[in-house]
């Protein structure tokens, strides 16, 4: 006899393999020995920063696909091999930019993003130290910048790229009362040649414009090709079943809608330690849990030339656009699109309609994107996520009424076949066999479908995984209340309260189910309300309150059938 509970178990012990699977294959699986940082050149010259070496601007070809174009990544000046370290180079001074929801460092050593902090959002609920994206922490374990620049086409062009000086009229800009702009400009000059990178930045936007107007004074034609890379040193993380954003990705990714569209790039695997690609319309990002640093080319039919270099746990991801010769006398703006922040998918989609990716829904994407959208909906308005939360689930429970009736109907036959299942259970104790034929003829005769019990879980469980990924990687619920005891909702419920509601949810639903013929498998099943209270204290606590949710509504359900096909009983016995 299968019911309900057994299908519980089931999905705990899947839930478990697949935490399991993941973690070994994090913490076990074989790796890729990276290049050995501070190697020297073949003729002896002393390493240089990975970090310090320029692209160069190259005619570009038509666009083709990631897996069409895998060439070699843009070469590395051949007089000094590059080292895995970040250098320590001296700062060229300092621009603070302050907006409502931003605070940012540039600085005037290629007018680099280096420091970005987030006030609105505290790394821990009710304390004041605000998560910083962009830093400069320690150069060899925790280091994040965002470079852009002009590039050349040979190595000795002199070009205002990310390793160039720049300067600025002021140190300090904040956006003022009333105002919706900042607009940060900064100036380098060469041989008749100016170039003002100015940076723009909007009130209660994470987007930031970058705009790069090049006058030539001078006599000569003179070209470039606009660029904009992000640099990581990443700490590796540690994974751990008390801690599940830890499973959340972070590294590289890139979108390339005429490759293999969205791709996260494992930066320890040989293949993406030096590689290019020609994506047309794409974007390229820097991940972690809830936040992310993105690249958008501005120009979306041009193609770029994405790169990817890595080496041990430093990786630059980078985009080169075509080269453009602006002739003596003439003004030429080159722009690039950034974006530093929460992934916020409204303002993600305003940049690019594909750039929601980035909130990582895994492999249920299909069935999380539309069920974010559900709750983005009723949350509009009912202001709360815990309460929208219970309103999808509602809302589900409705869409799944029909068969949840009919499985509810099948159960509740069955548990008025027990006394009669007991029977033939003593009848054919020592014969298993005809056991199983007397079973069969009974709930053909009775109309029972033994096994109708698990279509609802069946269904429900990918909806389950679904919600278990939306609740871990939509940012608009990072650290949002509910009431009460409950003030964030992608974390664990810190009393507990919650999952022993859980258990107290399926241990009544247990009651309302036939009960398994086989006692030991009985005494197992009356046990799974706690191991299942215990497996759901390490989950969100939005997730559990979906759960408790459904089960709640799933017991309201099945005692009334089970009420309906009693009263009928009565009367045909009447």
């Amino acid at each position: 006899m299968t019911n309900n509970i057994r299908v519980f178990l089931w999905l705990g012990l899947g839930l478990a393999l697949w935490l399991n699977y993941t973690t070994w294959q994090a913490e076990f699986a074989p790796k890729i020995n990276p290049t050995a940082a501070g190697t020297t050149g073949a003729d002896g010259s002393k390493p240089v920063s990975l970090g310090d070496t320029v692209p160069q601007a190259v005619q570009q070809a038509a666009p083709q696909s990631v897996e069409a174009n895998a060439v070699p990544a843009a070469p590395v000046a051949p007089e000094a091999a590059a080292s895995a370290t970040p250098a320590s180079v001296p700062s060229a001074g300092r621009v603070k930019v302050v907006t409502d929801v931003l605070t940012m460092g540039i600085d005037l050593r290629g007018g680099t993003l280096v420091y970005a902090e987030l006030p609105g959002y505290p790394v821990v609920k009710g304390k004041p130290e605000p998560m910083v994206l962009l830093y400069e922490s320690d150069p060899t374990t925790n280091y994040f910048t965002l470079q852009t620049g002009l590039a050349g086409q040979k190595a000795d062009d002199v070009r205002p790229t990310h390793v160039a000086t720049f300067s600025s009229a002021s140190s300090e800009y904040r956006l003022a009362a009333g105002t919706d702009e900042i607009r940060v400009p900064l100036t380098w000059t060469d041989g008749g040649v100016t170039v003002t990178k100015t940076f723009v930045f909007h009130r209660s936007s994470f987007i930031i414009g970058v705009e790069q107007s090049v006058h030539n004074g001078s006599p000569a034609p003179w070209t470039a090709a606009s660029y904009a890379r992000l640099m990581r040193v990443d700490p590796k993380v540690e994974h751990s079943m008390f801690k599940v954003e830890s499973f959340a990705y972070r590294g590289p990714a890139i979108f390339d809608p005429a490759g293999d569209k969205y791709q996260k790039l494992d930066i320890e695997k040989s293949e993406n330690q030096n590689r290019s690609f020609t994506v047309q319309d794409g974007w390229l990002a820097g991940m972690q849990h809830h936040f992310a640093s993105v690249i958008i080319p501005h120009d979306r039919k041009a193609p770029y030339t994405y790169t990817l270099q890595s080496q041990g746990r430093l990786y630059i991801l980078g985009a080169l656009g075509p080269a453009v010769t602006v002739k003596p006398g003439e003004t030429t703006l080159f722009k690039e699109d950034l974006f530093v922040g929460p992934k916020l998918q409204k303002q993600l989609v305003s940049l690019h309609p594909e750039l929601d990716r980035v909130a990582d829904y895994g492999w249920l994407a299909l069935l999380s994107r539309p069920l974010f959208w559900m709750l983005d909906h009723a949350h509009a308005l009912v202001k709360n996520w815990g309460l929208s939360i219970i309103l999808i689930t509602f809302l589900l429970k409705l869409l799944f009424y029909p068969l949840a009736q009919y499985s509810g109907k099948s159960m509740a036959r069955m548990r008025t076949l027990t006394p009669r299942i007991k029977n033939l259970q003593e009848t054919y104790k020592d014969d298993r066999e005809k056991l199983g034929r007397a079973m069969m003829d009974l709930y053909k005769t009775e109309k029972v479908n033994p096994v109708s019990g698990c279509l609802p879980m069946l269904i429900q469980m990918p909806v389950f995984l679904a919600f278990y990924w939306v609740l871990l990687e939509s940012v608009e619920m990072r650290q949002a209340p509910f009431f009460g005891w409950i003030n964030d909702l992608s974390a664990r419920d810190p009393f507990f309260i919650l999952p022993a509601l859980n258990g107290l949810a399926m241990w009544g639903q247990y009651k309302l189910n036939p009960p398994p013929p086989d006692p030991v498998q009985a005494k197992v099943f009356q046990f799974m309300p706690i191991v299942f209270s215990i497996m759901f204290a390490l989950f969100p606590a939005g997730l559990v309150l979906y759960w408790v949710t459904n089960t709640g509504l799933s017991i309201l359900q099945q005692w009334n059938i089970n009420r309906n096909i009693a009263a009928d009983d009565r009367k045909r016995r009447a």
